[in-house]
């Protein structure tokens, strides 16, 4: 960069308007890491078959607008390959390189931010291995398979000073971000009570022998730091949400998201000390190799004594409040209640649930400012660009999902699949991150790992 595009940045409003570099409070460190707003962000999406064909087409549908190029595209099925390169060079003009196991793409100098869209229990160590190398991070939700892995890379951003966003694309949405100041200005009173649906219906998808892998497929990288199993088509391509070992069910999958909404309406940026979870796997019993269940309920209580109540439902059912919200939000304040349905939300106050504020009257009321003039509707690439410019401004303050805020809501969903899984309530110690003498329970909170591919102690 020269010295003139170095003096030009100091007042770069995180890509907008004039602020002073002091006011964007830089460090000298993050300062040296700013990029140019004329230089182009190369990017790498590592896991590119569902979520990630999405990226692929998100990052490079933005590749004019915003100088970006999905410069390598990564996965261990050499299947998808062609298809990938295909929509790449449509949309962007230029063909990506391709990779096979992502620590090639670590070692690559010219990639700056790699978009993690791999499964579940690669999210951790994928983005460790980037910031250990120099790049920035977009990790898909959950951000980790498990609590230790999901502290390991909030160390892992902050000592290698990276930016990294996780992908709760709510926080970027001008309407979910107007309930959520709404919500906090204290228009239904103190709020008591979240509660969060995954009404998703799911039917079996059925068993299978195992097998030999595909010869495309390098299936010894796809489980990486899971345990060495045979392969199984039907504990792979997508089906590994509803295996422990690689997913983390429904209220790991779809949850995750309303599961962010909820504590961020209730203000909580800390642990709950109880959790209690229950369900089980109905209607498809023998004939399907799924472990998760497909209905489960979890609570939790804070120390406060305010609750969140999450609910999945995966078999035929009714949706909920006055819209039937399938896939959503309910907040409960002492002056009314509000429901968040997708981008839409309605605010209903008093004993006779007369109908407030809303997302008609109030769009864009979140919009307090030039940094958030990129947020957009559900699918118009808000969280993507918000993302790019953190990486332009050198600051994880521009992001409206850092990889903290990301790693808390995380922690809710895996916490309540410990519950399930050992059949009882626990209690939560949340600034140890430990439970109250309770062994059984904390060796669930990380796994074992297999060489190479373990999350070490000290990142």
């Amino acid at each position: 960069m020269s010295q003139t595009r170095r003096e030009a940045l100091k007042t770069m409003a995180a890509g907008t308007a004039g602020i002073t570099i002091g006011a964007l409070g830089f460090s000298a460190k993050s300062y040296a890491n700013i990029m140019g707003a004329n230089e182009r962000i190369n990017m790498a999406v590592i896991g590119i078959r569902g979520q990630g064909f999405g990226h692929i087409r998100r990052w490079a549908g933005l590749a004019e607008e915003q100088n970006i190029r999905v410069s390598t595209i990564c996965d261990v099925d050499k299947r998808l390959f062609k298809k990938r390169i295909a929509t790449c060079k449509e949309l962007q003009g230029a063909k990506p390189k391709t990779a096979v196991d992502m620590r090639t793409v670590f070692e690559d100098n010219d990639i700056d931010a790699i978009s993690v869209a791999t499964p579940n229990h690669w999210h951790a160590l994928a983005t460790i291995w980037a910031c250990q190398a120099g790049k920035h991070v977009y990790v898909e939700k959950p951000c980790s398979h498990n609590l230790f892995e999901g502290r390991k890379m909030v160390e892992a951003a902050r000592k290698y000073d990276r930016i990294v966003q996780v992908g709760f694309q709510n926080r970027s949405i001008n309407n979910v971000r107007a309930a959520m100041q709404f919500i906090h200005n204290g228009g239904i009173g103190e709020v008591y009570m979240a509660k969060g649906l995954c009404y998703k219906a799911r039917g079996s998808f059925g068993q299978a022998e195992n097998s030999q892998a595909p010869k495309e497929v390098d299936f010894n990288l796809w489980l990486g730091p899971a345990s060495l199993r045979p392969y199984n088509e039907k504990k792979f391509h997508y089906n590994w949400h509803w295996h422990w070992d690689t997913g983390n069910g429904d209220i790991g999958n779809q949850g995750p998201h309303q599961f962010d909404i909820a504590r961020w309406g209730m203000n909580k940026q800390e642990h709950p000390v109880k959790i209690f979870s229950s369900g089980g796997y109905f209607a498809f019993k023998g004939q399907c190799s799924q472990e998760t269940p497909n209905t489960q309920t979890a609570n939790y209580e804070y120390a406060d004594g305010k609750i969140i109540q999450f609910e999945v439902r995966g078999l035929p059912t009714n949706g909920e409040a006055n819209t039937g919200v399938k896939i959503g939000n309910l907040f409960y304040g002492t002056k009314g209640w509000l429901e968040v349905n997708g981008s839409k939300w309605q605010s209903y106050l008093g004993q006779k649930n007369e109908p407030g504020p809303g997302s008609e009257s109030q769009t864009n009321q979140a919009d307090s400012g030039p940094s958030l003039g990129y947020l957009a509707a559900p699918g118009g690439g808000g969280h993507y660009r918000n993302f790019l410019s953190a990486i332009r401004s050198g600051t994880g303050e521009a992001l409206t999902c850092d990889i903290e805020e990301g790693y808390m809501s995380t922690v809710l969903p895996l916490l309540g699949n410990i519950s399930y899984r050992l059949g009882r309530p626990l209690m939560f110690d949340g600034g140890k991150e430990r439970f109250f003498n309770d062994s059984e329970a904390d060796a669930m909170l990380r796994r074992r790992y297999r060489e190479p591919f373990v999350v070490p102690e000290e990142v």
